[in-house]
């Protein structure tokens, strides 16, 4: 069976290099998937790990924008359940506008669909995968290890796995993180529904998306169709769950929604890494969720997954072919360093950006409906042409306009956003 590969009793250690995986990768969402793919397409022995039955509801809005759609595997076909050509913005329900596109901006897609389509490939590239399996812990040195070539990755049920390299995709609450010792400094709460419509209400919403900047610093609410379903989503920062509530409640009530039965009601907390987190541990790297890799102002996190995915199933291999700790750690570092050059410096945008709409999110909302280049950068985001990053080292207005805002902050007294998304006093 495909689970005998790789898998040792404790305390035999005979044929131990025959059952050594090159690569494991622990978790199978979009950034697992995308990096047991990358692993396994090199010819790679490679074992994915899920705890959850595939498929499998994930609270996320399934938001598909160009960056995400670069980095999908060579001949997946989205499951697009609609494609976005119109956004409409309202501050608080407040001063709606509609803005159109003739192209798409970006398509959405339900995660269970999206999620198990990746892994499918992940699968024909070669990994196996093993669901309904969690992770109790990975360890790299003491009597599970044979040598200093390998991990053990040890079951909750006590079977243990062994492996050249191992990768954390584990989503935010990960097991890998918490041994690769990753520090978050951003924690926020999203709330969400799925609400079943009728024909003519989903006809109104058909190809339109509505982001409503919320009543809280740092909020935002979301409306995104998918067929007869609408997705419709709320996030705010940890610490202010009942007002995240009512938010959601007040949102889905303004919309007209609130006779219709939700057919799933979620929450989810989203974590963004501290500039100086480690992104791996001796032969471990962790990706996506797990590494607190996501956009700080939208809380977007499926491009980020894929992108880091797949960087880090293309570096386990390299560690597992390193035969030595100061080789492993020189491919570590230099996945590291690829992550840090890329979404990085995205993140460190991202972080201006969410201050900056904290303190103004009226004259954000005044700009992108009433800007007609402001629009077209938000347009060119959603489908790929730029980056938040690549938006202010090209754009000199959207550049001046944030330094313009970093010198307002000078002089002021930091305020933080400590693991608990609380603010610092001032």
């Amino acid at each position: 069976m495909p689970g005998d590969a790789g898998s040792v009793a404790p305390g035999d250690p005979q044929g131990e290099d025959a059952r050594v995986w090159d690569v494991v990768v622990v978790g199978a969402g979009p950034a697992g998937a995308s990096a047991a793919y990358a692993a396994a397409v090199t010819g790679r022995r490679v074992l994915l790990l899920e705890k959850a039955e595939l498929p499998r509801y994930k609270t996320c809005g399934g938001g598909i924008i160009g960056p995400s759609r670069d980095t999908l595997p060579p001949g997946y076909e989205l499951p697009l359940r609609d494609r976005v050509h119109a956004v409409t913005f309202s501050l608080n329900g407040r001063f709606a506008r509609t803005r159109r596109s003739r192209r798409m901006l970006f398509g959405l897609v339900n995660r269970p669909e999206f999620d198990a389509r990746l892994v499918e490939h992940a699968q024909k590239a070669g990994a196996e995968l093993r669901t309904g399996v969690t992770v109790a812990r990975v360890e790299q040195h003491g009597a599970t290890v044979p040598d200093r070539r390998t991990v053990a990755v040890v079951l909750a049920d006590g079977e243990t796995l062994l492996a050249r390299a191992v990768v954390g995709a584990d989503g935010s609450a990960s097991r890998i993180g918490a041994h690769v010792g990753v520090k978050m400094d951003q924690v926020d709460l999203g709330l969400e529904a799925e609400i079943p419509v009728p024909e003519t209400v989903a006809e109104d919403w058909a190809g339109r998306i509505l982001i409503d900047w919320g009543p809280m610093p740092g909020s935002y609410g979301w409306v995104f169709p998918k067929g007869d379903t609408l997705t419709v989503g709320v996030i705010s920062r940890r610490g202010e769950g009942a007002a995240t509530k009512r938010y959601l409640d007040d949102f889905v009530a303004r919309l007209g929604l609130a006779g219709f039965e939700p057919a799933v009601s979620s929450g989810h907390l989203t974590r963004c890494r501290a500039d100086d987190s480690p992104l791996s541990r001796g032969r471990v790297l962790v990706c996506g969720d797990a590494a607190g890799l996501l956009e700080p102002w939208t809380r977007e996190g499926i491009s980020f997954a894929l992108r880091s995915g797949r960087l880090a199933g293309e570096w386990a291999v390299r560690i597992a072919e390193a035969h030595d700790a100061v080789d492993a750690r020189r491919q570590a570092l230099n996945y590291a360093f690829a992550i840090k050059a890329g979404l990085g410096v995205e993140m460190a945008v991202g972080r201006r950006m969410l201050a900056a709409f904290e303190k103004r999110p009226g004259l954000l909302h005044a700009v992108i409906t009433g800007l007609r280049p402001a629009w077209q950068v938000f347009a060119d985001i959603t489908r790929g042409a730029t980056t938040l990053a690549g938006m202010v080292r090209n754009n000199g207005v959207a550049r001046r306009a944030l330094e313009a805002l970093d010198r307002r902050e000078q002089g002021r007294a930091p305020r933080g956003r400590g693991v608990n998304g609380a603010r610092s006093p001032q």
